[in-house]
């Protein structure tokens, strides 16, 4: 039997595989419902959208070091299912105030924080589970297998979505991702692994504990690159990513509609897709280093299609957006399957929390800059010189990686650096 048919036959990778795709499709509804409810009901302002956009990431840059500590202390899969519950919670908040009349740009920016906050609880513990859960050999493919099904997931979701959106109102459609969070966590509740609490006396200071996460990552070297060019491209990205909803809606930029919003989220999930499921055969060909780089660097490149749809006819915007979302979700799944996968076998088991907290403090902690940058810019410069900025500024994201050894390096190790 090979590797990926016995990977499903591993102790509760089935149900984690199943929640999780369940719960991508709920992701899908929220990514384009509350953009959709911030701009088309709320009127959002370039700088309100800015304000929200950090609302939502917030939490990776003040609480993902402490998150870290925490959840190596922890039972992970506890702590994913009480982010789960508090997150259907949070979401499920906002059609009831929409239905009293009750909501308004700020409380959206609240809920974002509540939900931000258990988003980085959850994929702490997530990056760190999946080593726990499963053997060594079947890491890498079991990544591939989740990352492939929540593509899937996501495909036909977003083209749905915007459909829906000209029947039924966006704040209404937010009870279907509420539902998918209540899902997974109760997958999670049917997975039993052989993880126990951290003994208490052998736990250090939460300020050591840190540190040494800390330590680990800017002492490997690959993960350090990798750290960077991450960081760099997330910064950037968002500064771009905060203005797109109000470039995409406003009738003075592109002027299209939710059904076309939808349209766009498909095409980047069948991207997806196709990113997850030739990773593997990419891999074969030009080595995992090398493929690391090439995603990197030809990422940087699409990006650039973001602000020149404003200077092509309005009927070949949306191909040109097409093509850029399309091909940043190939590059991103590439790029992030095949890191993933090689920081999860170098880093020791103690340290997996920690580590995945210290990187993404480092990658997602900069998107909150990001977007109160972006906020500014656009109020001050528009929305298009705006995106300029950042999709040049991505370019510059490859050269950690570039200039160093994951450039011919074709296999990545199995264990840290000394």
């Amino acid at each position: 039997m090979s590797t990926k048919q016995s990977v499903v036959k591993q102790p509760g990778f089935l149900a984690l595989w199943i929640g999780q795709s369940v719960s991508a499709v709920g992701s899908q509804i929220s990514g384009i419902a509350i953009p959709v409810i911030a701009v088309t009901f709320l009127g959002a302002t370039e700088w309100e959208m800015g304000l929200l956009t950090a609302a939502d990431t917030s939490a990776f840059l003040i609480f993902g070091l402490l998150a870290g500590a925490l959840v190596d202390r922890w039972i992970k899969r506890r702590v994913m299912m009480i982010a789960d519950l508090v997150r259907m919670l949070a979401v499920a908040i906002v059609p009831i105030l929409w239905f009293f009349g009750l909501l308004n740009i700020y409380q959206l920016m609240v809920i974002g924080a509540v939900l931000s906050v258990a988003t980085v609880f959850f994929d702490v513990s997530y990056q760190s589970y999946i080593p726990i859960l499963l053997p060594k050999e079947y890491i890498g493919v079991g990544n591939a297998r989740l990352e492939t099904t929540g593509q899937i997931s996501g495909i036909a979701g977003p083209g749905l979505v915007g459909a829906l959106l000209q029947v039924f109102k966006a704040p209404l459609l937010l009870l279907v991702d509420a539902f998918s969070f209540f899902v997974s966590a109760v997958s999670l509740w049917f997975i039993k692994d052989r993880e126990v609490p951290k003994i208490k006396a052998d736990r250090k200071p939460l300020a050591k504990e840190i540190a040494a996460g800390l330590n680990f990552v800017w002492n490997q070297r690959l993960i350090r690159a990798i750290s960077f060019t991450t960081s760099t491209s997330n910064l950037f990205g968002t500064i771009a990513g905060t203005m797109f909803a109000l470039y995409f809606f406003r009738e003075e930029y592109l002027g299209f509609n939710t059904a076309a919003f939808g349209l766009l989220a498909s095409i980047g999930s069948i991207g997806g897709l196709l990113g997850a499921t030739i990773t593997p055969k990419l891999i074969k060909i030009f080595g995992e280093g090398p493929l690391v780089v090439l995603s990197a660097i030809v990422s940087g490149c699409v990006q650039l299609l973001l602000p020149l749809a404003w200077y092509v006819p309005r009927e070949y915007a949306l191909v040109l957006l097409g093509i850029q979302v399309f091909m940043t979700s190939i590059l991103a799944l590439t790029y992030n399957i095949t890191q993933v996968t090689a920081r999860q076998r170098i880093c020791p088991e103690h340290l997996l929390g920690r580590m995945n907290a210290s990187i993404r403090f480092m990658v997602w902690g900069c998107m909150p800059i990001g977007a109160l940058i972006s906020g500014s810019l656009g109020t001050l410069l528009g929305v298009v010189p705006t995106l300029w900025i950042g999709a040049l500024g991505g370019l510059f994201a490859a050269s950690f990686v570039f200039f160093s050894p994951l450039r011919t390096m074709r296999e990545m190790p199995q264990k840290p650096e000394d």
